[in-house]
Protein backbone atom coordinates (compact mmCIF):
# COMPACT_ATOMS: atom_id res chain seq x y z
CA UNK A 1 0.00 0.00 0.00
CA UNK A 2 1.40 3.47 -1.16
CA UNK A 3 0.68 6.85 1.08
CA UNK A 4 1.27 10.21 0.31
CA UNK A 5 2.40 11.89 4.14
CA UNK A 6 2.16 15.54 4.49
CA UNK A 7 5.60 16.39 6.85
CA UNK A 8 5.44 18.38 10.04
CA UNK A 9 9.22 17.86 11.50
CA UNK A 10 9.48 20.26 14.64
CA UNK A 11 6.45 20.37 16.01
CA UNK A 12 5.35 20.32 19.77
CA UNK A 13 3.23 17.40 19.92
CA UNK A 14 3.48 14.35 17.48
CA UNK A 15 0.63 13.31 15.81
CA UNK A 16 -1.06 11.81 12.87
CA UNK A 17 -4.06 13.07 11.16
CA UNK A 18 -5.75 11.10 8.20
CA UNK A 19 -6.90 13.20 5.44
CA UNK A 20 -8.36 10.98 3.31
CA UNK A 21 -7.90 7.43 2.04
CA UNK A 22 -4.30 7.83 1.04
CA UNK A 23 -3.14 10.90 2.62
CA UNK A 24 -1.78 11.61 6.00
CA UNK A 25 0.02 14.52 8.34
CA UNK A 26 2.17 13.30 10.81
CA UNK A 27 3.91 15.98 13.07
CA UNK A 28 7.34 14.86 15.00
CA UNK A 29 9.12 16.37 17.43
CA UNK A 30 12.57 15.49 15.43
CA UNK A 31 14.04 18.51 13.03
CA UNK A 32 14.66 18.27 9.74
CA UNK A 33 18.62 17.53 10.21
CA UNK A 34 20.56 14.55 8.97
CA UNK A 35 17.29 12.51 8.06
CA UNK A 36 16.40 12.23 11.76
CA UNK A 37 11.91 13.57 11.05
CA UNK A 38 12.04 10.83 8.28
CA UNK A 39 13.81 8.23 10.94
CA UNK A 40 10.90 9.75 13.42
CA UNK A 41 8.09 9.34 10.79
CA UNK A 42 8.89 5.77 9.81
CA UNK A 43 8.59 5.22 13.31
CA UNK A 44 5.75 7.14 13.85
CA UNK A 45 4.01 5.13 10.69
CA UNK A 46 4.31 1.85 11.95
CA UNK A 47 3.23 2.83 15.13
CA UNK A 48 0.44 4.22 13.90
CA UNK A 49 -0.22 0.64 11.91
CA UNK A 50 0.96 -1.47 14.11
CA UNK A 51 3.75 -3.30 12.16
CA UNK A 52 7.59 -3.38 12.55
CA UNK A 53 9.54 -0.27 11.18
CA UNK A 54 11.33 -2.05 8.57
CA UNK A 55 8.13 -2.51 6.83
CA UNK A 56 7.70 1.27 6.61
CA UNK A 57 9.60 2.95 3.25
CA UNK A 58 10.41 6.67 1.59
CA UNK A 59 9.89 5.65 -1.62
CA UNK A 60 10.07 9.62 -2.42
CA UNK A 61 10.11 12.99 -1.61
CA UNK A 62 12.93 12.06 1.00
CA UNK A 63 14.35 15.96 1.13
CA UNK A 64 10.67 16.81 0.79
CA UNK A 65 7.54 17.70 3.12
CA UNK A 66 5.42 15.43 0.46
CA UNK A 67 6.69 11.61 0.99
CA UNK A 68 5.53 8.99 -0.74
CA UNK A 69 6.00 5.85 1.54
CA UNK A 70 5.04 2.34 1.17
CA UNK A 71 3.82 -0.01 3.91
CA UNK A 72 4.62 -3.36 2.89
Amino acid sequence: MKIVVKAKPGAKIEKIEKVDGKNFTVSVKEPPIKGRANQAIVKALAEYFKIPSSKVKIISGYTSKQKVIEII
